[in-house]
């Protein structure tokens, strides 16, 4: 059974958004963006209350911008979805989960050292580039579900 309900529109949706934020750091660090985007669709909390679908998820709005860079700014996510992008695409979407985005619901490059909070959320890992935050502990039991 998937973490989530989904089409292929969304899979290919995801593929896109997963090259986008993180081609130059690899399939794994794909990987690492496309589980935060499950994270946020299933928590259900704190920004991410009332989020039903990746295309949610992908194109929420928050303060006034997209909450992925990427659809404001990037190019390569308006290119066609690719097969390998689907694949790891796929593979968030039905069962993996990895540390240090395991639980993580924010991602950013700060082009320097990973700050031990982002927005008052605790650091949990880093990959290659990117700062992964898990909500702090009590504050958002669904993005701890499977």
């Amino acid at each position: 059974m998937p973490r989530v309900k989904y089409t292929d529109k969304d899979v290919a949706l995801m593929a896109r958004m997963m090259r986008a934020e993180a081609e130059g750091e690899g399939k794994q660090g794909m990987l690492m963006v496309g589980n935060v985007i499950v994270n946020r669709l299933k928590a259900n909390c704190l920004d991410f209350k009332g989020l039903r679908s990746i295309p949610q998820v992908i194109y929420q709005v928050q303060g006034g911008n997209y909450s992925f860079e990427a659809v404001q700014k990037g190019n390569v996510f308006y290119n066609r979805a690719r097969g390998v992008e689907k694949k790891l695409a796929k593979k968030t979407l039905d069962y993996w989960r990895e540390h240090p985005s395991k639980y993580a619901l924010w991602y950013f490059n700060p082009y320097a050292a990973c700050p031990p909070t982002w927005y008052d959320q605790p650091f949990a890992g880093q990959y290659k580039q990117h700062c992964y935050y898990e909500p702090k502990a009590n504050t958002c039991e669904g993005a701890y579900t499977w």
